[in-house]
């Protein structure tokens, strides 16, 4: 049974910082990109930024483009989200993924869509007050 588990989620003001973390379990387990995506209240679930593990490459959304960082320990099955210059509008439930090896033809096209994601984390709640 393959497991996410997020943490680092919390209350802070606007203008802060917080540091998420992803860790997927079993020895078994791999992936072909992890991301994150966030759900605030009454919206729907939305995509935030992802990193494909061969070679790195990763895509945010404009939103949080230069103000959050995606990276990753392959070696650990582990991806952080660096979130700096935190603003109200990104408080919401953030929630880990990841997508199967079998995506990975059309993963470039596809990346910002729930659907590509095979496995889900329970989420982190995080507040950005004003």
């Amino acid at each position: 049974q393959v497991q996410l588990v997020e943490s680092g989620g919390g209350l802070v003001q606007a203008g802060g910082s917080l540091r998420l973390s992803c860790a997927a379990s079993g020895r078994t387990f791999s992936s072909y990109a992890m991301g994150w995506f966030r759900q605030a209240p009454g919206k729907e679930r939305e995509f935030v930024t992802t990193i494909i593990w061969s070679g790195g490459r990763t895509y945010y959304t404009i939103p949080v483009k230069g103000r959050f960082t995606i990276s990753g320990d392959n070696a650990k099955n582990t991806v952080y989200l660096q979130m700096n210059s935190l603003k109200p509008e990104d408080t919401a439930v953030y929630y880990c993924a990841a997508a199967s090896p079998s995506i990975s033809g059309v993963f470039s096209r596809n990346y910002y869509l729930r659907s590509v994601y095979e496995y889900w984390g329970q989420g982190t709640q995080v507040t950005v007050s004003s």
